[in-house]
């Protein structure tokens, strides 16, 4: 009994410790009623927050293609659905019983924890998209300036977005003259959609730059670019618009604008399903004719016209300043932009010349200047040319006229290296010969950024390019084709497959035929005795130079056949005694040179990306020679021995990377070049070379590196590592076997 009566005691103790238990919880539970749905508003305000941060990111993924978090937004969905029926108790909560507030208590326990499962799947959620990084963006953002303040533009502004919602107006036309802000209004069109995506009419918008000269390829290749489609170079014309057509097809609704159109642009042909078969798809097209939209056969034409008078002082203050509120200079100001006739390119391009320029007399000669007649089309004279001509004349020295007009040489749209212009510019004279190589560049990259202070350059597309708008560039060529000692030929990026002889005279002082298409020059006696630069780089099908052509340049300072297909250059090469810069690079078919010490004054010679096996016999004898670029020389094993240290004014040397590989005295045979030849060049500043491997010197004086401005080394087998100019100084290791030898 005794037993008995011990374990039936041991077990009501137990039974009353969990009842106890139990009760304590509930009175527990039922004390905190209040705090718990306090607890419970603050948790859900949180979890809310995180929801509203991942259902903007869904609907961003959306506009990028990506597939959305949707199950976590409806989990969350259904919780607060049941936490606004716990928190409507907060209402009647004095009516409530002690059983009641227990039994809500318990759910509000339940309902925190899911709150905290679903916080921490948030937290994994946000900022965290997976998706499909073929699709492109719905709208991309095109930096340029805003027309917000500008009351005419605004206006087109506001009249092209309504047509994108007029099914009626399926292609339309935005035409005017040159420099009147055409692409400025439909780089707004664009920005604006881009700041709406969340309701976003258009699966995609896609810009294209057309430009005068048309070229389909690239017009194609923007657009698969745009797409996420990999352009393939030869793929041909119709077989790149049958994967635009398909790929256009999959889109709902597409809008695609052409930038600067100057003919009709067949959509068949360049893969563009047409508005009215695709009742989802619109165009846009920019031109400054009318014709034009008449031929690409325009629903609607828009008219951007100029500014009207306060616009126009109001853009024209903007660049010029605060100094056309002085009393002497405000009438002055003003009559000058009315001269501008609202035109917004010449009233940027004046504005910036005259910014806080404070004398009188300074703005009266400008107005004068303006005001004077030249011979030119009027409507051209006008509008454009005079305030751009003008533009060209305040600049006070002689030598940044001459870089300005010599950018004009370039095609249209066209990225210029300012490496390449410095070369050009040297051996032009436009710079001072005797300073080195890092002060001419100085000087160069002054110059530049003197003339995009007047608004005669901007930025190029690449890093370390410039390019000329294309209304500045026609002025360029306008004055160049005109002023003596100056007069050019320019006919670059325009498709020609022949040179004109006739074209060709006495008088021209500079020819470019760049960028075409040339597969034969004229072989006889071209007399161009006055012309001091031919650019005849990037006609990609040309592989030979008559004989006969070079002689009637006698006077040539700059002569560039980069980029073409040529095996050889004839033997005439050597009667351009005045020839300063000779850049031949990437002509990959190239093998070998005349001899060429008769070129006593060459100051650069670029032999970069061709397959020469050696330097040209004469090298040794250019004393003048300050830049010799054999980079991507794969060809190169052989440099005889004294031929680099003949170079005496030597400033740069670049073989990274090259065949050639420098060595030690001691291990290269003896009649190659070695690596002690390099500190004979007292000038040398830059130096890109390969070594096959860590040079060791004992007693070897090295104090000469010291004075590099820039040094690559590349150590080991030839790679494919390009430095660029920032990277001052650098040494590689590639592939190296560092292991001793026994």
């Amino acid at each position: 009994m005794e037993v008995v009566a011990s374990v039936v005691g041991e077990a009501v103790v137990a039974t009353g410790r969990v009842l106890c238990g139990s009760i304590y919880s509930m009175i527990k539970d039922i004390v905190k009623f209040q705090s718990n749905l306090d607890i419970l508003d603050k948790e859900m305000k949180g979890l809310l927050a995180v929801k509203d941060k991942v259902k903007n990111e869904t609907e961003i993924a959306a506009q990028e293609g990506k597939a959305p978090v949707t199950k976590w937004l409806e989990e969350v969905e259904k919780l607060m659905l049941k936490v606004n029926q716990i928190q409507t108790v907060k209402l009647s909560r004095r009516s409530l019983n002690c059983s009641k507030r227990y039994r809500i208590s318990r759910e509000v326990a339940k309902k925190l924890k899911e709150i905290e499962d679903l916080l921490k799947a948030g937290s994994s959620h946000s900022g965290v998209v997976v998706g499909n990084h073929s699709m492109p963006r719905a709208v991309e953002h095109i930096p340029g300036p805003t027309i917000q303040d500008q009351t005419t533009s605004s206006k087109n502004l506001a009249k092209t977005m309504t047509l994108l919602s007029d099914d009626e107006a399926r292609r339309v036309g935005i035409w005017g003259m040159g420099g009147v802000g055409k692409t400025t209004l439909v780089r707004n069109l664009n920005n604006k959609l881009k700041s709406i995506s969340s309701i976003q009419p258009f699966g995609i918008v896609i810009w294209v730059t057309v430009s005068k000269n048309l070229d389909m390829k690239r017009v194609q290749t923007q657009i698969a670019q745009r797409l996420n489609l990999r352009a393939k170079m030869e793929e041909s014309l119709d077989r790149m618009a049958i994967r635009l057509y398909q790929r256009l097809e999959e889109e709902e609704k597409f809008l695609l604008i052409l930038d600067d159109v100057w003919k009709k642009i067949d959509l068949d042909s360049l893969g563009v399903p047409q508005p009215e078969v695709h009742k989802g798809s619109k165009i846009i097209l920019t031109s400054r004719s009318l014709d034009v939209c008449r031929d690409m056969m325009t629903d609607v034409e828009v008219r951007v016209e100029v500014l009207n008078d306060d616009e126009a002082w109001q853009l024209f203050s903007k660049n010029a300043g605060n100094v056309v509120s002085l009393e002497h200079i405000g009438p002055i100001a003003k009559e000058i932009v009315r001269e501008c006739g609202g035109l917004p390119l010449a009233l940027v391009t004046m504005g910036a010349a005259m910014r806080k320029k404070r004398k009188v007399e300074q703005w009266k000669h400008a107005l004068n200047e303006l005001q004077r007649p030249v011979s030119c089309p009027p409507h051209i004279e006008y509008k454009i040319y005079n305030p751009l001509k003008w533009s060209y004349d305040s600049l006070e020295d002689e030598n940044i006229k001459f870089c300005y007009l010599y950018c004009s040489l370039f095609p249209e749209d066209f990225s210029i290296a300012i490496s390449e212009l410095a070369q050009c510019w040297l051996a032009e004279g436009l710079l001072v010969e005797e300073e080195n190589y890092e002060d001419s560049f100085n000087r160069v990259i002054v110059l530049i950024e003197n003339l995009k202070d007047s608004c005669l350059l901007e930025e190029g597309a690449r890093e370390d390019t410039v390019k000329m708008h294309d209304v500045v560039r026609d002025v360029a060529i306008w004055i160049a084709s005109s002023e003596d000692g100056c007069k050019s030929l320019v006919h670059s990026g325009i498709g020609l497959s022949e040179m004109s002889v006739d074209k060709l005279s006495y008088s021209l002082k500079r020819v470019s035929f760049m960028n075409n298409k040339i597969i034969r020059l004229p072989d006889c006696v071209v007399q161009c005795s006055e012309a001091s630069t031919l650019l005849l780089q990037g006609n990609h099908p040309l592989d030979r130079v008559p004989e006969r052509f070079l002689q009637g340049f006698e006077a040539l300072r700059v002569l560039n056949m980069s980029r073409t297909r040529i095996h050889s250059m004839p033997l005439s090469l050597l009667q351009l005694g005045e020839l300063r810069a000779l850049l031949l690079g990437g002509c990959y078919n190239l093998k070998e040179l005349p001899p060429l010490e008769g070129l006593s004054r060459l100051q650069v010679l670029d032999l970069s990306a061709t397959r020469i096996r050696e330097l040209p016999r004469g090298t040794e004898n250019l004393c003048n020679l300050k830049q010799l670029n054999l980079s991507q020389t794969d060809y190169l094993k052989t440099i005889q021995a004294g031929v680099i240290s003949w170079l005496s004014c030597l400033e740069v040397l670049d073989m990274t990377p090259s065949a050639y590989c420098f060595g030690v005295k001691r291990d290269v045979q003896e009649e190659m070049a070695c690596f002690e030849e390099l500190k004979c060049l007292d000038r040398l500043l830059v130096l890109y070379i390969r070594l096959e491997r860590i040079p060791y010197f004992s007693d070897e004086d090295l104090s000469w590196i010291d004075r590099l401005r820039q040094l690559h080394f590349s150590i080991g087998p030839m790679g494919k590592f390009l430095p660029t100019r920032h990277e001052k100084r650098v040494v590689s290791i590639r592939c190296l076997d560092l292991s001793l030898e026994e």
